[in-house]
């Protein structure tokens, strides 16, 4: 941690758990407010629309904080993206770890989380996004190394096949949506997770070995 990297990885680490902490403390108090009796993904209580307003725009926002977390901190576009998807990842990290020394929530890394709002509700098994955030993490931490004054190794294909792989992701969080719809048990495809997740993370290993190695 004493080279200029490894300190900008530790202060995004103190913002990261900073950050978390305070979202959930937030979803403390409305749990408090509108389930005391207990969070459980088929048993919601309604919510006031200028209160399901006010956490959308809520939401919106802890986006454009990391967004101007990665924009201060360095000047290359690659590196801005590295900081933006490590301190997602340690914020969302903190997120879980907090409910859980607050709240005893999650029961089970399979319970089911309602996870963001916009432009519909995202919902999975808590396993799900925390499987993510390791990930963004591991592959922010790599980036951030890659030389600064270089111009970045990464094609238009690969940026082209790890869209496509979140983009499989993305659409595992919106599978349940007709289930919830009509208050039935929901289903996860894994298989799916699966499919985006590890052919994310394949190529992106492929890709830098190759970069490693000059190639």
């Amino acid at each position: 941690m004493n080279t200029p990297r490894g300190r900008l990885i530790l202060y995004l680490t103190v913002f990261g758990i900073g950050f978390g902490y305070i979202e959930a403390a937030v979803v403390v108090y409305l749990r408090a407010l509108y389930y005391p009796d207990g969070f459980a993904l088929l048993i919601l209580t309604p919510w006031p629309m200028e209160m399901v307003a006010t956490e959308v725009v809520r939401e919106a926002a802890t986006l454009l904080v990391l967004l101007s977390v990665a924009l201060l901190s360095v000047r290359n576009q690659l590196h801005r993206f590295a900081v933006y998807i490590y301190c997602f990842g340690v914020w969302d990290l903190i997120y879980y770890l907090v409910l859980k020394l607050r709240l005893g929530w999650p029961a089970s890394l399979l319970e089911w989380d309602i996870l963001f709002l916009i432009p519909l509700p995202w919902t999975a098994p808590v396993l799900a996004p925390i499987i993510v955030s390791l990930g963004l993490i591991t592959a922010g931490i790599m980036l951030l190394y890659l030389p600064e004054d270089q111009p970045s190794p990464l094609t238009r294909t690969d940026w082209s096949i790890e869209i496509a792989a979140g983009a499989l992701i993305l659409a595992t969080f919106f599978w349940a949506l007709p289930d919830l719809a009509v208050e039935q048990e929901p289903h996860y495809p894994w298989w799916l997770f699966a499919i985006g997740y590890l052919g994310g993370l394949g190529w992106f290993k492929y890709r830098w070995t190759n970069i490693r190695y000059g190639r």
